[in-house]
Parts: C-alpha cells; sequence; structure tokens
C-alpha cells in the first residue's frame, strides 16, 4: 500500500518520539534517584561526621539511652562487628501511618569510653518517592507536551513546504501532450522546487515540440500519399479493364491492387487519426445514436451480406450524447466493420443501446482476445488478418476525445465492445 510523503515523514517523527519517551523516562527516572541517594549519602556521612566530632568526645556510656531517647533517626546501638561505614536499603514500621516506609541506613563502628558501639543514622526516603514520582510526571508532561508540539508544527510545516509541489503534480497531471494547455509553474521560495519546476516545463516543451513534429509529419505524409496511391489505383484499374495479359499477370495485377486498397485505407486512417488528435471536429452537438444507426443500418446489412452475418438491433428509442456528428459516424462505422470482419460465416452481430452505453456484439473466434494491446494503434488478434490494426484504435481515440469509456468483455461465445457514454 503506498502513502504519501507527509504520512511517512510525520510517522518517522512519531515513532521516534515514542521510542525517545520511552528511553528517556526510566533513564531520567533512574538519573534523578541515583543523584537523590547520592545526595542522601552524603548527608548521612556528613551527620555521622558531626557526631564524630563534636559530640562523641564528650558523651558517656550511661548518656546513650537520654540520647537515643531524644534523637529518633539516630541511634547508638550494641556493637555489630562492622569495620567500615556501611549504606544501605532498610525498611521501618511507621508507628505514625502505620505502615513500612522505606529508609536509607548508614551504620559505623564507634567507641565509647573505651568501649566499641555501632552508630546508626537513618533518612526516610517517603518523601523521596514522592518527590521523584512528582518529578517523572512532570518530566512526562513536559516532553508529551513538547513531542506533541513538534509533531503538529512539524506537520503544518510539511503541508506549507509541500504545497508547490503538490500544485506541480496537479498541473502534470491536467496536462495532455496533444493539446495546448501548457503548465504555468508558480515561482516557490524553495530552491529544490524551483529547479523541479524549470526541469519539467523544459522536458514538457521539449517533448510537446517533437510531438508536434511528428504530428505534422504524418499528416503531411498522409496528404501527400493520398494523390500518388489515387492515381497508381486509377491506372492498375485501367490497365486490368483495357490490358490483355495472362491468368498468373491477372493474380498479380490483382494482388497489387489489393495492396494499394490496403495502403490507401491505412492512410486515411492515419489521416483521421491525426485530425482527432489535432481536435479538427471540435464542435459538438446533440447527437441521437440509434438515430445515427438507423440510418446507415442498410450500407451495413450490404457489408455483412457477404458472410452471411445477421444483424440484430435491440436499440432505445433515444440515447443521446454530446459529440461531434464526425466522431459519432466514424465510431459506429468502425464498431461495425469490425464486427464484420471478425466475425465467421453465417454468424450474428448484437448492437445494443440502454443504461446510457452502446454495446456491439459479434460471434468470432471460440476464444476471448488478449486484451494487453487490444486498443493500441497496429495490433492485431490476428497475425494473417489483412488489416491495418487502426479500427479499436480510432474508436479509442473518439472516446478518449469525447471522455467515453470502451471495454471488451467475452461472454456466451459473443465478443462484446462497449461504449460508455
Amino acid at each position: 500500500m503506498t502513502k504519501n510523503l507527509l504520512y511517512k515523514t510525520s510517522r518517522a517523527y512519531v515513532l521516534f518520539s515514542v521510542l525517545l519517551l520511552v528511553v528517556s523516562a526510566p533513564l531520567f527516572y533512574y538519573s534523578t534517584k541515583k543523584l537523590y541517594i547520592d545526595e542522601t549519602d552524603d548527608t548521612l556521612l556528613l551527620h555521622k561526621n558531626e557526631f564524630v566530632k563534636f559530640t562523641l568526645p564528650t558523651l558517656k556510656v550511661s548518656e546513650i539511652a537520654p540520647w537515643n531517647a531524644y534523637n529518633r533517626n539516630s541511634k547508638i546501638q550494641v556493637f555489630k562487628n562492622i569495620k567500615t561505614d556501611t549504606l544501605f536499603y532498610t525498611s521501618y514500621h511507621d508507628v505514625l501511618d502505620n505502615e513500612i516506609e522505606p529508609y536509607r541506613e548508614l551504620n559505623a563502628t564507634i567507641t565509647i569510653e573505651g568501649k566499641p558501639y555501632s552508630y546508626m543514622e537513618r533518612i526516610s526516603l517517603v518523601e523521596t518517592e514522592d518527590l521523584m514520582q512528582n518529578i517523572a510526571i512532570l518530566f512526562l508532561s513536559i516532553i508529551s507536551l513538547l513531542l506533541l508540539g513538534l509533531f503538529v508544527i512539524t506537520k503544518r510545516l510539511s503541508v506549507q513546504l509541500w504545497k508547490p509541489f503538490y500544485k506541480t503534480l496537479a498541473q502534470i497531471e491536467q496536462f495532455e501532450i496533444d493539446k495546448s494547455n501548457l503548465p504555468q509553474f508558480p515561482a516557490t521560495t524553495i530552491a529544490e522546487f524551483n529547479r523541479l519546476n524549470a526541469s519539467i516545463e523544459k522536458l514538457i516543451v521539449k517533448n510537446t515540440s517533437i510531438y508536434r513534429s511528428q504530428r505534422e509529419f504524418i499528416e503531411n505524409a498522409a496528404h501527400e500519399l493520398q494523390t500518388p496511391l489515387a492515381v497508381f489505383q486509377a491506372k492498375i484499374d485501367s490497365f486490368v479493364q483495357t490490358g490483355s495479359f495472362t491468368e498468373k499477370q491477372y493474380q498479380e495485377l490483382s494482388s497489387i491492387n489489393e495492396t494499394i486498397v490496403r495502403m490507401t485505407r491505412l492512410n486515411k486512417n492515419l489521416l483521421l487519426l491525426s485530425k482527432l488528435e489535432n481536435d479538427n471536429y471540435s464542435q459538438k452537438q446533440t447527437i441521437n445514436i440509434p438515430e445515427i444507426i438507423q440510418k446507415n443500418i442498410d450500407f451495413f446489412r450490404e457489408q455483412a451480406f457477404a458472410k452471411k452475418v445477421t444483424i440484430q438491433l435491440q436499440l432505445t428509442e433515444n440515447l443521446l450524447v454530446q459529440s461531434n456528428p464526425v466522431h459519432a459516424e466514424i465510431m459506429i462505422s468502425n464498431m461495425f466493420l469490425n464486427a464484420i470482419k471478425h466475425n465467421i460465416n453465417e454468424g450474428v452481430i448484437q448492437v445494443k443501446t440502454g443504461h446510457n452505453a452502446l454495446i456491439f456484439s459479434n460471434s468470432g473466434q471460440s476464444k476471448a482476445l488478449i486484451t494487453d494491446k487490444l486498443f493500441n494503434r497496429f495490433s492485431k488478434s490476428n497475425p494473417s488478418d489483412h488489416g491495418n490494426g487502426l479500427g479499436l484504435a480510432i474508436i479509442q481515440k473518439i472516446a478518449t476525445v469525447n471522455n467515453w469509456t470502451v471495454s471488451y468483455t467475452f461472454k456466451e461465445q459473443l465478443h462484446s465492445f462497449k461504449v460508455q457514454f
């Protein structure tokens, strides 16, 4: 599934933000907690050093009990045989809150009147836990707001920055090389987009020029070929009618004449395609499709008579479309000729209208046609076919010019071409 560029960049920002939050939150929590515990340990050691320096030298054994009673978090206890100052976590029952609370405790060895004792001092960590929770909540709130603000600002900024790109993309999508509407790219404040627009404009101008040159060449060549082909065919016809030659020579002349007819038909189709691309039939009016079919049906029945093909009409009273009359007549003619040409002896052609569509169905080969290149120029479903492969291409071109759609289906041994108006 494809996603637009803004979605992908926004997703990258969101993933990075979430990852940063997940990693930094516990890291910040434990770092702050360690700093606080280090500060607590320094405080305990400071209190112990103050005790050793100012209180211990004058303290008597008989004063231990009163001293312990006076100091809630400092006690002189029975010697615990510890050699160095020891700091550790412990828990005590708090009578006031009636619950077990965490403490940080220091144990050290002291001497009073020549006897060893253990000095104990503790600091409650309850306030530390509350402080850490408040700091963590504050940190998460600030980081979340920061990341949310960064995301919103980045998204809005990206939309604004990429707006010229989407304008360029919209103009390219609307551009048609066979039309005269060259895209106009507005100048932007972003150097890369200006460079992109200049490159695209240069490319369009160059390719449009090449396309027009090729189109003019085809049209001019088709015009120039009309006269010599007509003269050549007239002379062949005259020679066939007046000349005296053998049966073999007659067959050769017939083959030449057939080739000239095919070249003439190809030339006319190429000229027609050129005119369609040049939009020479741009004037549109309301066309009644069944009326055009009924007007020309006798001609097409004569064309189908050679193969004994039956033409069946199922026409609604009115199928009105907006088009140039030449477009409509050429399209219907090509669809009839295509259905007759690719039919079988004693076959059938069904012409239906309805649901704003025209459908030609004909019998023919017993399998579906390959649709990949069906409407391409010079494409043939049967390589041995004597046609020029432009009939369906002309139908497709007329449909494109008029914003119609052409589709092909194969069902119940009938090949169907549908024009949706």
